[in-house]
């Protein structure tokens, strides 16, 4: 898996420095030399982890870190500055930061600490995918769906639809669900659908799920809810 690492940093020796130190196919390095090219990259893409100096020509460090995780709070961000007080330290982690490197830096150090996180990132994306009871385990990243039969597992092939919705509800276990609920966010307010073709693509999906198609229970009067047993 590749992933994406921003530097945000006013000096080219600087750059060249991290991009010989971070230089891997797993890794895709883009450089920002100010606090306005560096808004422009954020704003448009999505960054695994960004690389922050405290003092830039446009711009601070901490108020840039402040924006990038108002807008998406799940960004790792490392400070590498020159700023070694530890007041500046202080206010670095206080706005987010999950790393505070001070320069001059040692390239090897830099790299095993960004791999460090990045190798981390990785495991929680794939837990993250990853959804797993005694009847039904759910990859969503490569939409793989297999059920428990008498203990020997079974791939079986979803719609797109079909798919989304059993991640739908996969994602609210033991949640009763009712069918208006479900139309809205499936299929969303502007679609016209009439609440009871939830039952009917329900119905389909139960079918291909065989027998572990009593994951999704029927509740009288109100809708649906995911049943699971844990592992």
């Amino acid at each position: 898996m590749t992933h994406s690492v921003l530097l945000i940093e006013d000096s080219k020796e600087i750059y060249n420095l991290v991009n010989t130190s971070l230089s891997t196919p797993l890794i895709q390095l883009e450089w920002a030399a100010n606090a306005k090219e560096a808004s422009d990259k954020y704003t448009s893409n999505q960054y695994d982890l960004i690389l922050i100096d405290i003092e830039l020509p446009d711009g601070n460090g901490i108020e840039i870190c402040n924006q990038i995780l108002n807008k998406n709070p799940e960004t790792s961000i490392f400070f590498l500055t020159a700023k070694d007080d530890l007041s500046e330290k202080v206010l670095g982690f206080s706005a987010g930061a999950e790393d505070y490197i001070t320069k001059p830096f040692n390239g090897l150090e830099l790299k095993a600490r960004v791999e460090a996180k990045l190798k981390k990132l990785e495991i929680l994306k794939q837990a993250k995918n990853e959804m797993k009871w005694k009847e039904i385990a759910i990859n969503q990243a490569t939409q793989e769906v297999s059920i428990n039969m008498e203990g020997d597992n079974k791939d079986i092939d979803l719609t797109a639809l079909e798919f989304k919705l059993l991640i739908y509800f996969a994602q609210r276990p033991y949640e009763v669900i009712n069918r208006d609920t479900i139309l809205n966010d499936i299929w969303g307010e502007d679609v016209h659908v009439y609440s009871r073709s939830v039952d009917t693509h329900v119905s389909k999906l139960r079918k291909k799920l065989a027998e572990a198609s009593h994951l999704i229970e029927s509740v009288h009067g109100a809708g649906y809810k995911f049943n699971p047993t844990t592992l």
